[in-house]
């Protein structure tokens, strides 16, 4: 069984299973703190793997959000369609737009 030692921010040294890439982010959110405010959570509805990124569609109630990662990373967290997960939003301005 692989292993893999992670040091986080708060100087704590993690021995995680690697075996499955699902396992390790699981694992890894435990213990991973984030000071984004804005994490709406949601369902993958539908994901695009190109060459090199993925286009991962997720529905937040009544909206779609739509994110371009790296299709490494996609694997990695082993994401699939209707996995739940958080839409981390960190951004320097957000614009407004009235009906």
């Amino acid at each position: 069984k692989e292993t893999r030692t992670v040091s986080t921010s708060t100087s704590r040294t993690l021995h995680l299973d690697c075996s499955r890439a699902e396992s390790l982010w699981r694992d890894m959110n435990r213990y991973m703190a984030i000071s984004a405010r804005n994490q709406l959570s949601g369902k993958i509805t539908e994901i695009q793997l190109g060459d090199v990124v993925a286009h991962v569609t997720v529905r937040v109630g009544k909206n779609l959000i739509e994110s371009v990662i790296t299709r490494r990373s996609a694997e990695e967290m082993g994401l699939k369609k209707g996995d739940t997960v958080k839409a981390v939003i960190k951004s320097t301005e957000v614009m407004l737009q009235k009906d």
